[in-house]
């Protein structure tokens, strides 16, 4: 394929660095704006509930998108990327167990069931493969590390299924937007429009990351 068709990862990265900046801005002015901001533990139970789409989009799928695109966007030698994904990926794990303590924390307060919605099935399920992927990862590629032809054989694996596992942490993202949307009952136009406007970019910024990792390098 001649050259000038081939589209390089770089200017991709880019767009989905700024996708991240304008869903956590989104984010931000949605929960402290129209929902008084977000808490651990306070007499307004809708504060502890607004820590969790935080943590979740913010820290688990942004964060965990930027660690699969490392290796595209650090100008570092392949020792430090790997490092830098490592320690992404473990910000993103840290931020999705903490965002499932808050969720469980807030339902029980309110004496309300858990794990009974399609939003909850897909999260758990993402947040699950993800730990798991993640030690498996971590002992294979990182300490005390497999052979060489181990870990050929297991990358083209470990980069499907991470890929796998982000899309439905997307989902459960989108479905959890949905199901707050609905629970809220938003009458407010401009909410809402950021609700939606947030949902879209996170399926965009899904469609990037995944676009980074299948497109050859940049030469610059």
């Amino acid at each position: 394929m001649p050259r000038s068709f081939q589209l390089m990862a770089f200017p991709v990265t880019i767009l989905a660095h700024l996708i991240f900046v304008a869903v956590t801005t989104l984010v931000l002015v949605w929960l402290l704006k129209f929902r008084e901001g977000f808490a651990f533990d306070s007499t307004n139970k809708l504060k502890i509930l607004n820590l969790h789409p935080f943590l979740m989009v913010v820290g688990f799928i942004l964060v965990g998108g930027e660690a699969i695109m490392a290796f595209r966007t650090i100008p570092a030698k392949r020792r430090s990327k790997k490092l830098v994904h490592l320690l992404l990926h473990l910000i993103a794990l840290g931020s999705a167990i903490f965002g499932i303590v808050v969720i469980f924390k807030f339902k029980n307060e309110m004496n309300l069931p858990n794990m009974f919605t399609l939003h909850s099935w897909f999260g758990i399920s993402a947040i699950c493969a993800f730990g798991l992927q993640y030690i498996v990862a971590f002992f294979t590629y990182f300490f005390p590390g497999a052979e060489t032809s181990t870990r050929a054989t297991l990358l083209p694996w470990h980069r499907f299924l991470g890929l796998v596992i982000f899309q439905l942490a997307i989902s459960a993202a989108l479905t959890g937007l949905l199901e707050r949307f609905m629970m809220l009952g938003l009458q407010r136009q401009q909410e809402a429009l950021i609700m939606n406007f947030t949902a879209l970019l996170l399926f965009l910024f899904g469609a990037l990351v995944s676009l980074v990792v299948i497109l050859p390098r940049s030469s610059y």
